[in-house]
């Protein structure tokens, strides 16, 4: 199996910024150069399994969560990633977004997209 860089370092791209973290501060914290960090974001570049770990342990997140585009049982990961998109929306919002999924989860089982959980 490959792994999908792209969406490693979009996920990282992501995490940092609703951080609100710059790539110098992320890169300060992790020990790891500006341009590594940008180049990790951009897929330029492929990491490896320590600097994945000291990028985790920044970003406040398991490896999985970062890996779960690449991962074969990840529901946890994008459960977890869709906790932390509504984490801090009032109850309204979470309101909306709870219907949306309600419509969205059965129509998605009935033209075949859930394939496996």
């Amino acid at each position: 199996m490959e792994l999908d860089y792209t969406a490693i370092g979009k996920r990282i791209r992501a995490r940092r910024s609703r951080l609100g973290l710059s790539q110098e501060q992320m890169a300060e914290r992790a020990n790891l150069s500006v341009q590594h960090v940008s180049h990790i974001e951009t897929a330029n570049t492929k990491l490896s399994l320590p600097v994945l770990v000291q990028i985790a342990n920044t970003l406040g997140v398991t490896p999985n969560d970062l890996l779960c585009d690449s991962l074969e049982h990840a529901a946890d990961a994008y459960r977890n990633e869709i906790d932390e998109i509504v984490a801090d929306c009032d109850i309204h919002t979470l309101r909306v977004v709870s219907e949306i999924v309600k419509a969205a989860v059965p129509a998605l089982r009935k033209y075949g997209v859930e394939q496996d959980k």
